[in-house]
């Protein structure tokens, strides 16, 4: 075996050469592997000795993609386009041997091959549409000539990889080897194969696109408006299948590269790559002790069975791990159990998991009325009523039954983590675990870490989220931690402009405009306007108090600020507008308009000035955390990158000069966060 360069490698193996690639972790496509794939395939083309060339990849996975890293920036190495062409147009039987991941750039190397053979657990797709991209390199191309219009769709707006048995039968790859196969052995089989049965060079390239008609296309779009509202990658790929489709190779291929080109350059694209590496970011703990081992987690107890309780319940039971759940009511316990297997046959319903998946689920859930039952669980998550004497209450009971070495968490959305830690002897086992609802759904975890956390206490506490398949991030104790205090800079907005102006649908227009999935009064209606209310200490203060009192609590009422039909259908109610028109003139103000710039501005930018202010006071270890937690637990859109992304784009001093502009509206305790100021200043940037 002769070494092309540092990660490429090339051996002939009796006229078939083997073209290995061996760049950890991923063989990401990045220039030190173009560079030696093009020497390679030159010395594989210009031998005569050889006959056919095998493709394969060392380590965990195929090609996995391009290297993001280098986007954007000037271009280095061998042109990818260049690689493929001359792959595609070798005089030779080209076989791709994948296994792993074989993903964006990946794949589109595979199709450029004449021939792929893959294990039955390798799984192909083009995803870049996920980083707000299409495949620029032929992909949106070829592949809808290999499975046609319809099916190359799915695949490329959605970004889902395809499993190596469905590759097979959807004429992605053309032969699957039993697993644990050694794939360079299989490669050369199946070139000498093509050889000895003188297959053709089968170029994707020269066949037609299957399918592909107007009303396909029309049907696609009008089919998936809403999964696609806001996002430009999309309708780009739709239209480069329907260049595949109506244009020659060549051509097709040029409108895809000016395509990509647009995508690659926008707004849009840079903030998905950013959310691509900010997630990744996010699971680095800042300050923990080089080598911090985590504490074993093999049984959880919950306190508490409503609605977080029991969602959070079937995160672990979906892992296989067994889960004591303690109420004080058996009703109430009863109801919680019945409610988590309604959700699981719900799912098998669908056809997700079979029953005997969910009876494994519920026989590794242990219901009890007694919280003595905690006293041998690795982690025991209380998920209560948002009251801090309940909470230090049932820390203090905990503190005396748990066994050492327990960790105890809270799920509490607001309350100090340090208060409830200090009902215990042991507040370096506390630390807080905010998951959001409905928590078996959302992907957000909120790791509140306290004074006296201890560092492997946090490290497993994020360790435990990525177990369950969250998104884990560190805040610190501070009320509302990193989500829910910017959320009341942009719920008391809301509530003031109502007031002075604008109507609820108004706001939740412009909300929904800018990519939110719905606004802020959509919302309360969904959660429901009681939550926190009283009948009996309701004293009409505000709107929300007034439409309680007249039994709107929301969608399950039927009526909230909005009026709902049977299928919660809304409608804006005119006695909602009488209401709010009669308390803007009981409290002497004086109505206005109120332009959508000013709504969108008071939405966002308070959330921008308190997400500066977190950062400034280390309650989030980095402003890219900030986004993550907006993305993956509030809706923000994720082509807008997050709140301080999003300030990035619009540029800090213009924030600045809208705040300065608006300060009169703001609300007496409104104040310009420092962190802003100097930002706004220096011509700054929250995010890399």
């Amino acid at each position: 075996m002769a070494a092309i360069n540092q990660v490429i490698d090339l051996s002939v193996d009796d006229g078939i050469a083997v073209i290995t690639s061996n760049h950890a972790p991923v063989n990401a496509l990045s220039a030190i592997v173009r560079d030696g794939l093009t020497a390679a395939f030159e010395k594989a083309i210009a031998d005569d000795q050889v006959k056919a060339i095998v493709l394969t990849c060392a380590g965990r996975t195929f090609f996995a993609g391009a290297d993001i890293s280098e986007f954007g920036k000037p271009a280095k190495g061998a042109s990818l386009h260049a690689l493929f062409d001359k792959m595609e147009s070798a005089p030779k039987p080209v076989i791709a041997a994948i296994h792993g991941t074989s993903l964006g750039g990946g794949f589109e190397t595979a199709l450029v091959c004449h021939y792929r053979v893959a294990v039955p657990s390798a799984k192909v797709g083009l995803p870049e549409v996920k980083l707000g991209l299409l495949a620029g390199a032929g992909g949106t191309q070829r592949l809808p000539r290999l499975v046609g219009a319809a099916k190359a769709l799915e695949m490329v707006t959605s970004g889902v990889p395809v499993g190596g048995k469905a590759a097979l039968g959807a004429g992605l790859v053309d032969e699957l080897v039993a697993e644990g196969t050694d794939l360079r052995a299989a490669g050369i089989a199946f070139a000498r194969k093509v050889l000895a049965e003188k297959r053709p060079l089968k170029k994707v390239r020269d066949r037609a696109v299957e399918g592909a008609t107007p009303e396909l296309f029309a049907e696609f779009r009008k089919k998936n408006a809403k999964a696609f509202r806001g996002f430009e990658a999309p309708e780009a790929s739709i239209k480069c299948i329907e260049a595949a489709a109506r244009l020659p190779f060549d051509d097709g291929k040029k409108f895809e590269r000016e395509e990509f080109t647009k995508l690659v350059a926008g707004v849009q694209s840079q903030a998905q790559r950013y959310m691509f590496f900010a997630e990744r970011q996010a699971a680095k703990i800042d300050g923990l002790p080089e080598g911090t081992a985590t504490r074993p987690v093999k049984k959880v107890g919950l306190i508490g069975a409503g609605t977080m309780g029991g969602g959070i319940a079937m995160n672990f039971l979906n892992k296989g791990i067994a889960v004591t759940i303690v109420e004080t009511q058996q009703a109430a316990l009863d109801r919680g159990c019945a409610t988590i297997r309604k959700n699981y046959e719900n799912t098998a319903a669908k056809g997700r998991m079979t029953q005997d998946d969910v009876e494994k689920r519920m026989a590794a859930l242990s219901p009890t009325l007694d919280l003595q039952s905690l006293a041998d669980a690795d982690l025991i998550i209380e998920a209560v009523f948002e009251n801090m004497p309940i909470k230090k209450e049932i820390f203090a009971k905990l503190d005396a039954i748990a066994k050492p070495g327990a960790i105890l968490a809270s799920n509490t959305s607001y309350l100090n983590v340090d208060e409830i830690a200090a009902a215990t002897k042991r507040p370096q086992d506390v630390v807080g675990m905010h998951f959001f609802s409905p928590a078996n759904v959302m992907k957000l975890l909120e790791v509140v870490r306290g004074a006296k956390t201890a560092p492997d206490v946090l490290a497993t506490a994020m360790e435990v989220g990525k177990t369950i398949g969250k998104v884990a991030v560190v805040a610190g104790v501070c009320h509302g931690f990193i989500g829910n205090r910017m959320l009341a800079q942009r719920q008391a907005q809301a509530a003031a402009m109502v007031l002075e102006g604008a109507m609820p649908w108004d706001v939740d227009r412009v909300a929904y405009d800018f990519g939110w999935p719905m606004g802020p009064f959509q919302m309360s209606d969904l959660a429901g306007l009681d939550i926190g209310w009283s009948k009996e200490t309701s004293k009409g203060a505000t709107i929300r108090e007034r439409l309680c009192e007249m039994d709107r609590r929301g969608q399950k009422t039927g009526a909230g600020f909005y009026d709902y039909d049977a299928k919660r259908n809304r409608t804006n109610p005119p006695l909602v507008e009488k209401l709010i028109l009669d308390f803007a003139a009981e409290k002497g103000i004086q109505r206005r308009k109120i332009g959508d710039e000013e709504i969108l501005q008071r939405l966002v930018y308070p959330m921008i000035n308190e997400g500066a202010k977190i950062l400034e006071e280390g309650m989030a270890q980095r402003a890219s955390d900030i986004d993550v937690v907006w993305i993956y637990g509030y809706g923000w859109p994720v082509y807008r990158g997050g709140p301080m992304f999003y300030a990035d784009t619009v540029g800090a001093a213009d924030v600045v000069a809208a705040l300065k502009k608006l300060a009169p509206v703001l609300g007496e305790g409104f104040t310009l966060a420092p962190l802003l100021l100097k930002t706004a200043e220096a011509k700054g940037r929250f995010t890399g």
